[in-house]
């Protein structure tokens, strides 16, 4: 059982801002979760994964990037990825405030690619990466590999892949993983696309807990 709260940081620039999840006998380790390039911290399978990690005691901030927190739709603009990843690197310290001990940064599809940049630059920034649905390369464009910091990644990781995403085939992704040194481990959605699956009842109760399972394996 955890609590639900409204999470805002204004005193780091770019803000942090989204919903904290706060367990009610927290472990000590907590969970960042950020969205995608069309989305924002509220995406159901982000709500349903901090309810799912809150439950099993970690605490859990969803947390909008700043491109979000600037215009609520609409992509990225080009030349930004910086300030979303100056966002994330907030957002850790400000849950640093909040926790003891372990701190982990997810993302979905753009949020994730980006907590990878950060983290092939900075190694000690986090204990772990949690990633949902990397996007590999643009749809139809497997030379566009978005993998050349990966050697650099030393942060151990899950990434986790459904077999039909249009962003690279879970076998290319097994293949680009070879080039990061640390320890990566992969969860395949079987049948899911970019989105996971996450829009039937059997996946939204199924999903978030397989999730959990492979997190808690790869970081025991």
């Amino acid at each position: 059982m955890s609590v639900s709260t409204r999470f805002t940081e204004d005193s780091l620039t770019p803000s942090v801002r989204g919903s904290l999840h706060s367990p009610v006998n927290p472990n000590g380790d907590a969970l960042i979760l950020t969205h995608g390039a069309g989305a924002n911290c509220n995406a159901p399978l982000l709500l349903a994964l901090a309810e799912t990690f809150s439950a099993r005691e970690y605490t859990v901030l969803r947390c909008d990037l700043p491109f979000r927190q600037e215009r609520p739709t609409g992509p990225p603009f080009p030349g930004n990825a910086e300030r979303d990843r100056d966002g994330l690197r907030n957002a850790v310290a400000a849950v640093r405030k909040l926790v003891s001990g372990r701190i982990f940064l997810g993302g979905h599809s753009y949020g994730g690619r980006q907590a990878t940049v950060l983290c092939a630059a900075e190694p000690d920034l986090v204990a772990g990466l949690l990633l949902l649905s990397y996007p590999l390369h643009p749809p139809r464009k497997p030379e566009q590999l978005r993998t050349k910091h990966f050697p650099n990644l030393q942060t151990e990781c899950l990434f986790v892949h459904g077999t039909r995403d249009p962003f690279g085939s879970a076998e290319e992704l097994e293949n680009a993983l070879k080039l990061i040194p640390a320890r990566r481990d992969l969860l395949k959605v079987e049948g899911a696309g970019h989105d996971l699956g996450f829009k039937g009842k059997t996946a939204k109760q199924e999903l978030p807990d397989r999730v959990l399972a492979a997190f808690t394996a790869t970081f025991p």
